[in-house]
């Protein structure tokens, strides 16, 4: 007997201070007690921001002026699948008030302090917590000095993760640069991520590693490193790094870029029909600046990867 998959609407709703509203599953419900983010089932013939719409206003009285399409995660509980199409809210109408007899509570995605969760809300947690802006390091341009000078300027502006990607650089140099970065970068609480180099990101305490795409086809298993991620290019890149369980990915080139002028770009409708329905969060790289935050947002990405990007 096969288990019905039920397609469902999620709100990712977020205050000013980056805290989440997560709801409790009311007496009488299934798995109730838990807590989880908003939302509800999609009714036959409903649009999936209908469905959105629909379920904040009847639980929470709320109406969505704004909402991106994010990442779409698939769980089986014992008794039905879920497809959670993920949505994050950026404007609404009212004040959140319980409608439904649940309780409502404002959390940290880094700090969740209410138990228990729902499996599919705990999985999700990771992923809201990476920064909307994935820096990388731009030595072979700059210089050393000027890199590490433009980095620090940079975690002063708020920048939050960085990858750490010289593949001109001599092995000796390297080393001495990643060194550097890794103090200057967690002395501001920067996460720092290589670039293909497991040995050297465990060796200078660095919080994870960057596969590129050659690496993440060849690989067989998910890196031993508290933070991964994998640069993608199609859709067998991206079938593998959800098969490894990466924790993001960076699709490109979006845009005209100077380190691959020879490459073609895949342009944003391309980006946007390449991750529809993807498990995990996507930055758009090539060619991007800081304000094309809003149209990767926009076309389902989490955020954009820069080099040269305006901040």
């Amino acid at each position: 007997m096969s288990i019905p998959i039920i397609e469902v609407v999620v709100a990712i709703i977020a205050r000013s201070d980056g805290g989440l509203l997560l709801t409790r599953r009311p007496k009488g419900k299934i798995y109730e007690g838990y807590w989880e983010f908003p939302g509800g089932k999609i009714e036959p013939g409903e649009s999936r921001l209908s469905a959105l719409n629909r379920e904040m206003m009847e639980e929470l009285g709320i109406q969505i002026e704004l909402a991106y399409p994010w990442v779409t995660r698939v769980h089986t509980y014992s008794h039905q699948t879920v497809r959670l199409f993920f949505y994050r809210v950026e404007k609404w109408y009212g004040h959140p008030y319980a409608h439904e007899g649940q309780d409502l509570s404002w959390q940290m995605a880094d700090n969740i302090r209410v138990s228990p969760m729902l499996p599919t809300s705990v999985s999700i947690l990771k992923a809201l917590s990476l920064p909307s802006v994935y820096q990388i390091t731009n030595a072979a341009e700059l210089g050393v000095k000027g890199a590490l000078n433009a980095l620090e300027n940079l975690f002063k502006r708020g920048i939050k993760i960085i990858q750490i990607r010289e593949p001109a650089m001599k092995k000796s140099e390297l080393r001495l640069f990643a060194y550097q970065v890794v103090e200057i970068a967690h002395s501001y609480d920067v996460k720092v991520l290589m670039n293909g180099d497991a040995r050297l990101s465990r060796e200078f305490g660095m919080d994870g590693i960057h596969l590129t795409s050659v690496e993440l086809m060849a690989a067989t298993s998910r890196p031993e490193a508290n933070l991964c991620g994998a640069s993608c290019h199609n859709t067998e890149e991206l079938f593998q790094a959800d098969r490894l369980n990466i924790d993001f990915v960076v699709l490109g080139p979006v845009s005209p870029t100077l380190s691959h002028p020879e490459v073609v770009p895949i342009g944003w409708r391309r980006f946007s029909i390449l991750i529809r329905d993807f498990s995990l969060p996507v930055y758009a790289l090539g060619g991007m600046w800081l304000e094309d935050l809003t149209i990767a947002w926009e076309h389902g990405g989490h955020g954009v990867a820069m080099m040269r990007g305006r901040k």
